[in-house]
């Protein structure tokens, strides 16, 4: 049985350009942005009348505007002189994207015309023409795959349209899934990117899962903390998630900013807007890969044991207290990648049809798993936790079994189905 709830995933599929093939990608993009930026204010123009139409009778109208035939030889807005045979299926991917421009645009007035706003002194929305689009290419008419080692690609010249044959140098593996349905993919291209972003609509198949739950702990000393727990309480898998090569890599270049700010502003002064701004693009994009690989391996596990649910804490809303004089206790709470963890979790554990369910977080860590009452912190070694038996054990694998324990609970009433 296929879920009838439809995901949407996008790969990206590396190009291989030639330079001359640079130039053509460059000016294919110019020109359909051109022609975005010259339909958006006519459909803008007219949106009383189209703005009432669905998504299958807007294109058709606004065609009629500006695309002259036979059968309506006389249109308001003609563009055919201005963009010479300008092929039909790049002309409809740009009347959808004017269309999703504007629309977007009057839903975001109306919201600030009503007084929905996030300031009292909040500006009204704008109409941007200028956004950054890039052409969506459908499949025969604007792109045509030989195999998943190269394909065509409609490109302009300058003055006229045509063919050009591009090796694809890297996939991913989401076109080998049967069930996934492959979408018109769109042509990224500028100064630091040349690929396809091709969206995957996935339709995971209903899942038979055995009687475990996969829990996570998430902390600042161990990224993740995983244990795999059946439904009796046999813990059958533990597991420490923690790539501190990019975390220690990610600290490096944050510690420096500190040592730069102080060169700029000495004893006292402002840093300027956007000071260290590649510095923490650089941190925020490897905090996105820990992440990911975080997630993979959460998910790996997850599929191994061939789990009925990942199971998270509830830390939505939690915001960290600063620690002693000194301690670097609050940077490193800045640090914590809770949220994006749980997501790119919870997006890759989807596609294969299962279920990721939060518990409550209060006395996850501060309770014994094994019900003997409250541990109490070693002072030498924060890790360790001291259980009222006298037994010593890992803070984390603690909190992640009872985690686990709440899952099972929401779990064992709804039955085995994933």
């Amino acid at each position: 049985m296929v879920n009838r709830n439809p995901i949407i995933r996008t790969d990206k599929w590396s190009l291989n350009p030639t330079a001359e093939q640079r130039q053509l990608f460059a000016e294919t993009v110019k020109v359909y942005r051109r022609l975005c930026r010259h339909l958006t204010g006519i459909v803008f123009t007219h949106w009383v009348e189209l703005g009432s139409l669905n998504s299958q009778q807007v294109i058709p109208a606004v065609e009629r505007l500006v695309h002259s035939t036979s059968q309506n030889p006389n249109v308001k807005y003609p563009i055919d002189r201005t963009f010479h045979k300008f092929p039909s299926y790049y002309r409809r991917a740009a009347i959808a994207f004017a269309v999703g421009q504007v629309s977007s645009f009057v839903a975001r007035y109306r919201e600030w015309q009503s007084g929905t706003r996030n300031r009292r002194d909040a500006k009204p929305p704008t109409l941007n023409a200028e956004a950054g689009c890039y052409p969506t290419l459908y499949r025969g008419q604007c792109y045509r795959l030989h195999g998943y080692e190269q394909g065509e690609i409609k490109v302009f010249t300058g003055k006229d349209w045509v063919w050009t044959m591009v090796q694809i140098s890297g996939l991913r593996e989401r076109h080998t899934v049967d069930s996934n349905k492959r979408l018109s993919p769109s042509l990224i291209f500028n100064q630091q990117a040349c690929h396809l972003s091709v969206p995957f609509e996935c339709h995971p198949e209903k899942r038979q899962p055995d009687t475990n739950v996969v829990a996570v702990d998430l902390g600042i000393n161990t990224t993740a903390t995983v244990s795999v727990v059946t439904f009796d309480g046999t813990v059958i898998h533990r597991e420490f998630i923690h790539p501190g090569r990019d975390i220690d890599r990610r600290d490096k270049r944050l510690k420096s900013v500190s040592a730069r700010a102080s060169k700029t502003m000495g004893k006292g002064g402002n840093l300027h807007k956007g000071f260290c701004s590649n510095t923490y693009r650089k941190c925020r994009n490897i905090n996105q890969n820990i992440a990911h690989h975080v997630s993979k391996r959460i998910t790996d596990i997850a599929k191994q044991f061939n789990a009925q649910a990942i199971v998270f804490e509830n830390l939505k809303g939690w915001k960290p207290t600063g620690g002693k004089k000194g301690s670097n206790l609050r940077q490193r709470f800045h640090g914590w990648l809770k949220a994006m963890i749980r997501t790119f979790t919870e997006q890759k554990w989807q596609e294969v049809g299962g279920k990721v369910i939060d518990v409550i977080a209060a006395y996850t860590s501060k309770l014994a798993y094994d019900g003997s009452g409250v541990v109490k912190r070693d002072s030498k070694n924060y890790d360790l936790a001291k259980f009222s038996s006298g037994k010593r054990y890992n803070c984390d694998l603690n909190g992640s079994h009872n985690i686990a324990a709440r899952g099972i609970l929401k779990r064992v009433p709804s039955g085995k189905n994933g």
